[in-house]
């Protein structure tokens, strides 16, 4: 159990927890927000006028904190969220908490004047990487209040009456930040915070499933496909869908180290990125120029290929989205980070570079899908559909059978003979721009 730490970064000691920062109170927060430059040196916080618990999450304790300032100025809110890296009574979600090291980082790459993309305001964060321990304390976002809608959750996207133009307010976003970090406009932090790792552009631990593995599993989602096929799209659990990926699947696997070379080998295609901006992870507010978002939940933002933004972003649309909107929303994406100073790209490679990194996802992690429904639901056959309420009030559960049920839709939507044909032939390197 730890209750202060000298954080790496600023170097003033943080709380670990929150009956620390209870006791700490108005004094560490005064220095705290004078260290960031969150206030004036002498401007202060008075009074803590809540703090309490909030659940929610796979990692850390979280807390709601409200306070008064000495002098109000139109850049405070006295409103904020505090995430911490530790639970000290939860075992399980303590293990992740180094997870948090990024977000941290990037809280205070953030507070630079000119920030490209709308997240919300870092007030303090601090990290101690020997031990993991963490905080992060911002503005809260206002769900559901002064213009905001309220918070969508992920994979229920049926529920929403324009899905299109989230996604596009989204990938505007995606496209602003990687663009002004390509133009240099992010400074040099960047490389010191987030250095490009080509070893971990999978960013998973897993070693990746040997071609054999790749095959039972094919054959277990069969009959999957075949027991419960009410829960998946008539495309994805034809017969002749199946036989084609038996065949395709093992040899795309075998090509693993190709891909990920391939992924690393264009700096064009490379940009410090959110990797999970689904819409969960999103705020939306509506201007004189149409739907504008905000993305928070920065955990694993690094320098990454593009394409792996993109998946994290679009990976729980809905399939109807993928099929009549994907060339639109890469097209946008080329676009918008040419516009804010990025890159050239090619929505046609871009499009490619998404497949490949989708498939490596998908036969390593979400073709474990079907097992862990069978588990979890004794019931499945009973269920309707995949809207079924049982699926529906289960996050990781509907969340999971949606991206599985995507990465095989776009699977059966592409070229992949051809891909494998290109990965295999090709240099890595080859479509690597020199400048």
């Amino acid at each position: 159990m730890i209750d202060w730490i000298d954080g790496d970064l600023l170097g003033l000691a943080f709380p670990a927890h929150g009956k620390a920062l209870r006791e700490g109170g108005v004094y560490f927060l005064t220095r705290a927000f004078r260290a960031t430059g969150a206030i004036a040196a002498d401007n202060s916080v008075t009074r803590i006028t809540q703090l309490e618990d909030c659940g929610g999450g796979s990692t850390g304790r979280k807390l709601l904190l409200s306070v008064a300032f000495d002098t109000a100025a139109d850049s405070l809110d006295g409103a904020m969220f505090v995430k911490f890296s530790r639970d000290f009574d939860d075992d399980i979600r303590d293990r992740a908490r180094y997870q948090m090291e990024a977000e941290v980082k990037f809280g205070l790459l953030s507070r630079q004047q000119g920030f490209p993309i709308a997240v919300p305001g870092c007030y303090f964060a601090d990290f101690h990487r020997e031990s993991g321990t963490g905080i992060l304390i911002t503005a809260r976002v206002p769900f559901g209040m002064d213009g905001v809608e309220p918070q969508h959750e992920k994979c229920l996207d049926y529920d929403i009456a324009d899905p299109l133009a989230h996604y596009r307010a989204i990938v505007r976003a995606l496209a602003r930040l990687a663009g002004a970090h390509q133009a240099g406009g992010l400074g040099d932090a960047v490389d010191r915070y987030f250095p490009f790792d080509a070893d971990a552009l999978v960013l998973r631990p897993r070693t990746p499933y040997t071609a054999g593995q790749i095959a039972d599993r094919i054959s277990r989602y069969a009959d999957f496909a075949a027991q419960y096929p009410r829960l998946l799209p008539e495309n994805i659990r034809r017969p002749d869908f199946v036989a084609r990926l038996q065949r395709e699947a093992p040899a795309l696997q075998a090509l693993h180290p190709r891909i990920v070379a391939t992924l690393a080998g264009d700096p064009r295609y490379i940009a410090l990125c959110h990797w999970n901006a689904n819409l969960d992870n999103a705020w939306f507010t509506r201007s004189a120029t149409g739907l504008e978002c905000g993305l928070l939940d920065w955990g694993q933002v690094s320098q990454m290929n593009i394409a792996m933004s993109l998946w994290g972003s679009l990976s729980g649309a809905e399939t109807t989205l993928w099929d009549n909107h994907l060339d639109e929303l890469l097209a946008l994406y080329a676009a918008e980070l040419r516009r804010a100073g990025g890159a050239e790209l090619e929505p046609a490679r871009l499009r490619t570079l998404l497949a490949l990194y989708a498939s490596l996802m998908g036969l390593n992690w979400l073709l474990d899908t079907p097992p862990y429904l069978a588990r979890l639901f004794p019931a499945l056959s009973t269920f309707d559909s995949r809207r079924d309420q049982r699926l529906r009030q289960h996050e990781a559960a509907r969340t999971q059978l949606q991206m599985m049920t995507v990465f095989m839709n776009l699977w059966q939507t592409t070229d992949m003979a051809r891909l494998l044909r290109e990965v295999g032939d090709a240099d890595p390197a080859a479509h690597t721009q020199s400048d």
